[in-house]
């Protein structure tokens, strides 16, 4: 896995868009005390559910995984001019 440049200000945005689609699909469990960890793996796990990302292997199915395939989703989302993809 190749880290990408900026990963962790994409990942935060990746959060940012995951959750406002998590509560336009009807999610309603984000709380102001849940952990980036939680919220990863919900967001994760709902954009797999809804086949907008590929679904990781079973074996390689953890947190750092998770963390990159959200940064990945939300770069190719963005157009190419922005800030965070130069």
């Amino acid at each position: 896995m190749k880290k990408l440049k900026n990963e962790q200000q994409l990942l935060k945005m990746a959060i940012s868009v995951g959750e406002t689609y998590a509560k336009n699909r009807g999610y309603d469990g984000f709380s102001q005390t849940m952990g980036q960890k939680e919220k990863v793996e919900i967001i994760y796990r709902l954009l797999v559910n809804d086949k907008l990302i590929t679904a990781l292997g079973n074996d390689s199915e953890d947190l750092l995984s998770m963390k990159h395939r959200l940064a990945v989703w939300i770069k190719n989302k963005l157009p190419a001019n922005h800030a965070l993809l130069k």
